[in-house]
């Protein structure tokens, strides 16, 4: 039997996360996380409305400002992580906030067992945007 793949697998893939206020989400992407930004442009009728941050060494992140931005509590991108304990305390320390679920047990930094095995957080943005990091140990 023929095997199809899909032509798309060969490229990279860019999360797009919209937001109500960029320069609001700038603060937070910038200041709380510390992620650097590769470009700025437009969006839409926004003369600089957009960053594109880079993760691992690539373009990863494209925050956008738009009306039609809502939250979400489907986590919307992941950072796979070396040391969880020590990236938490780093953003609980510039102000980012854990999620805690009341379903799921977490220990005090706001970490959980994984499902497969390893240990996850959640986190989200001013608008509501949730975010995780996952770590196999």
């Amino acid at each position: 039997m023929r095997q199809w793949f899909m032509p798309l697998s060969r490229y990279d893939l860019r999360a797009s996360i919209a937001v109500f206020d960029i320069q609001l989400a700038i603060g937070f992407y910038e200041g709380k996380l510390g992620l650097q930004a590769l470009q700025s442009g437009p969006s839409a009728q926004i003369a600089d409305g957009s960053r594109i941050y880079g993760c691992g060494g690539r373009p990863a992140l494209n925050v956008y400002q738009s009306v039609t931005a809502g939250k979400s509590p489907a986590t919307l991108a992941t950072w796979y992580v070396d040391d969880i304990d020590q990236i938490v305390d780093e953003l609980v320390s510039s102000g980012v906030e854990m999620i805690r679920y009341d379903q799921l047990d977490h220990d005090a930094r706001g970490i959980t067992a994984r499902a497969g095995g390893g240990r996850i957080a959640w986190f989200q943005d001013p608008d509501g945007n949730t975010f995780a990091l996952e770590a196999d140990t």
